[in-house]
């Protein structure tokens, strides 16, 4: 359980591995680069119970177009926070998901736990109905230097009750699309949180942070997505990346801005390797299954 003052959120998160001694990682990080796994089983209907790595999901909705498979993604978390309009957006177009149903039935299955943001764009009749079914609703008003998604990304980080946070994913529904300095600002975020696992969503494709500190592996679902995907070195340029399983892979290559950088590829199996020398965002196309 996450405990904070009078919040209390069920929030189990998974640990399946201990945690090796100081001395044991250094000599681990001297010998072998240490690999994460990525898979977006986060949108099958069920995620298997062999998924590696096990992990627990958080939503965050931001206020853009919801991808048409946000039940989905509200199915698998264990924790949905809006982020300031957000809520207008669960609001107004989860109901159109459910044309048969009643939507006052629908909107209150689909109850935020945490609304977060400077409150200046959710409206007061979406503020009040998410409050009188006991949404907290945490106004940032006061703290104008961080976007929402900052602000509720590092919600979820500092209720996390546990320091290994690795089994942690933070699904961002509606952060692509819409004004392009918004996307470079949810980009940034995600930099900015490297440690945390945080995938960026649209109807039409996802992105999410390769940490130069792993090699990784990228378990491929080729019936919700690809083939077409994207390496881009961001923060600084990449002198040597290296890939597997691409059309067109990598070989201790080179990639900047200015220069080269692997777009418009596409994988060609059902696992991705990469390994490089600086951040890389990874991004896949998703198909229109929904």
């Amino acid at each position: 359980m996450w405990r904070r003052a009078d919040f209390v959120i069920p929030f189990i998160l998974k640990t399946p591995f201990p945690i090796a001694s100081p001395r044991l990682l250094v000599k681990r990080t001297l010998t072998t680069m240490d690999t994460m796994h990525h898979s977006s089983t986060f949108l099958l209907p069920t995620v298997p119970e062999n998924q590696r790595p096990s992990l627990t999901y958080a939503l965050v909705v931001l206020n853009h177009n919801l991808p048409r498979f946000t039940p989905l993604l509200w199915k698998h978390a264990q924790l949905r926070l809006c982020a300031d309009g957000g809520a207008n957006r669960v609001y107004d177009e989860i109901p159109l998901l459910f044309p048969q149903e009643d939507a006052s039935v629908v909107r209150r299955r689909y109850k935020p736990d945490i609304i977060k943001g400077d409150l200046d764009s959710i409206r007061p009749e979406v503020h009040d109905f998410y409050t009188h079914l006991g949404t907290r609703i945490v106004d940032k008003t006061h703290d104008q230097d961080s976007t929402d998604l900052h602000k509720c990304i590092a919600c979820i980080r500092d209720f996390a009750p546990v320091s290994d946070k690795s089994n942690l994913c933070i699904l961002v529904a509606g952060a692509l699309g819409g004004r392009f300095d918004h996307e470079m600002g949810n980009v940034n975020v995600i930099c900015h949180f490297s440690s945390l696992r945080v995938i960026l969503l649209s109807d039409d494709n996802l992105i999410h942070l390769l940490p130069r500190t792993h090699r990784h592996e990228i378990h491929i679902q080729a019936s919700i997505e690809g083939p077409h995907c994207g390496l881009i070195p961001i923060g600084t340029p990449s002198k040597s990346s290296t890939t597997t399983g691409l059309r067109w892979d990598l070989n201790n290559t080179e990639m900047e801005f200015g220069g080269l950088v692997s777009t418009s590829n596409m994988v060609k199996g059902e696992t991705v390797t990469v390994q490089s020398d600086c951040n890389l965002l990874w991004t896949i196309s998703l198909k229109k299954l929904w």
